[in-house]
């Protein structure tokens, strides 16, 4: 059975630091392209993040610079490093796994950025 199960969300100030974690089981996490997703109250889902399974990255325009997706294969984690966080980056952040029609979803982690 497939689960990714994200943490490290929670409050930071502006200008804050956080580190999401997603932790897969249930498939060949090696193989697999992962990708960081988030939902803002009353908005559409999008991506933040995405890396291939040979470790190439790209970046939402709105976090390049401050935001950084790295994985461990020997961990079957991705993560999300998170820096210079805005009140705008608070969301819903999704860790979501893809292999050609294969799409799998984590339930998500809170992250909210208030003074």
């Amino acid at each position: 059975q497939v689960h990714l199960v994200e943490s490290g969300g929670g409050l930071v100030q502006p200008g804050g630091s956080l580190r999401l974690s997603c932790a897969a089981s249930g498939f060949i996490f090696s193989i697999y392209a992962m990708a960081w997703y988030r939902q803002a109250p009353g908005k559409q889902r999008e991506l933040v993040a995405h890396i291939t399974n040979k470790g190439n990255t790209n970046y939402a325009d709105s976090v390049k610079g401050r935001f950084t997706i790295s994985r461990d294969n020997d961990k079957n984690t991705v993560y999300l490093q998170m820096n210079s966080l805005k009140p705008e980056d608070t969301a819903v952040y999704y860790c979501d796994a893809q292999l050609g029609s294969r799409d799998y979803w984590g339930q998500g982690t809170q992250v909210t950025v208030s003074s």
